[in-house]
């Protein structure tokens, strides 16, 4: 299984996004593998559209906040979205105990990574190559 951290959701539900098509054909060729992304960073992705919202105190200004997120929608609801689960919280906790140190956010991430024995696609291989055993690789460089 391929899990996509936010990042690369971030390219693949925006066709507009200049590494759109290059992120496709990657995945494409993956071997069939599934290819899914994790609870958190649906998460991630509707705070951000939140947060754009919360902003602006004039509605008017917040319609494009309301697309993207109604696009965001539209675009999860083809995923295979992987739950935050009791194996991945254990695995969190054990992380946390070992002081593993990055945001809460990525380790929830990493944790239903290593739980589900999959491969993470991220751009942030600084923080995620801290966690161990985590196989991390990010398809947004060339």
């Amino acid at each position: 299984m391929i899990l996509l951290d936010t990042d690369h959701i971030s390219v693949l539900a925006f066709p507009d996004h200049s590494q759109n098509s290059a992120l496709q054909s990657r995945l494409a060729d993956s071997g069939g593998q599934p290819i899914a992304t994790t609870i958190i960073a649906v998460e991630e992705e509707l705070r951000g559209w939140f947060g754009y919202i919360n902003r602006h105190s004039d509605v008017r200004l917040q319609l494009p906040g309301y697309d993207r997120m109604a696009s965001l929608m539209d675009f999860f609801r083809i995923w295979q979205i992987v739950r935050f689960d009791a194996a991945a919280a254990e695995i969190f906790t054990q992380l946390r105990q070992q002081k593993v140190r990055i945001g809460s956010m990525d380790l929830k991430i990493a944790a239903i990574t290593l739980a589900r024995g999959a491969l993470l696609l991220s751009a942030n291989l600084r923080d995620y190559r801290k966690v161990p055993g985590l196989r991390v690789e990010n398809w947004l460089q060339p």
